[in-house]
């Protein structure tokens, strides 16, 4: 049997021949973005973890899968920038709205928004992808700042988690760009 002609039919399917530009930083593949590994699950408040994919220190933004188990609550917080949500498991809501993001649901948050995400008992599991723009600030019932977490603050809390549970300080490195 002969070999199949693997030469390419024209220059679409040719890669590019030059080297990237020297000052990019390389990409970012996670094969299992929903770990098996409990432990790279960070945990935020009861019942609540994210699992980081990006932290652009650069940029100012983070990726993260946001995990909450049985039932829980993501301290209110405003945001000053945009922020991206795609549900992959489960479903959430915020006390403010009467909407609910469900399996499947995108959420684009506008900057200023002001928000408490519950996830309701009946919910066994949720993941949410989020894209967190610039900062989460903590506020109170009245919008009275409390706290705030930043793509720096999220680097410190993995470092510290890590650094914990066995999988050492610099694990959360590979995240960083």
């Amino acid at each position: 049997m002969s070999k199949p002609d693997t030469t390419p039919v024209n220059d679409k399917w040719v890669p590019y021949k030059h080297p990237q530009p020297k000052d990019s930083p390389p990409e970012l593949v996670i094969p299992n973005a929903i770990p098996t590994d409990e432990r790279i699950w960070v945990p935020v408040e009861e019942n609540v973890w994210f699992r980081p994919l990006l932290l652009a220190a650069s940029r100012g933004y983070w990726m993260n899968l946001l995990r909450v188990r049985k039932s829980g609550v993501l301290s209110r917080h405003r945001h000053p920038q945009p922020v991206h949500a795609f549900v992959l498991k489960g479903e959430w809501r915020y006390l403010e709205h009467d909407w609910v993001a469900t399996e499947g649901s995108y959420a684009y948050e506008a900057p200023g928004e002001t928000h408490t995400l519950v996830v309701d008992p009946h919910v066994e599991e949720m993941i949410t992808l989020f894209q967190v723009n610039g900062a989460m600030i903590y506020v109170d019932p009245d919008g009275k700042a409390t706290g705030f977490d930043d793509v720096f603050t999220r680097i410190e809390k993995c470092r510290a988690h890590y650094a914990n549970n066995g999988l050492g300080a610099d694990y959360v490195d590979q995240f960083v760009r």
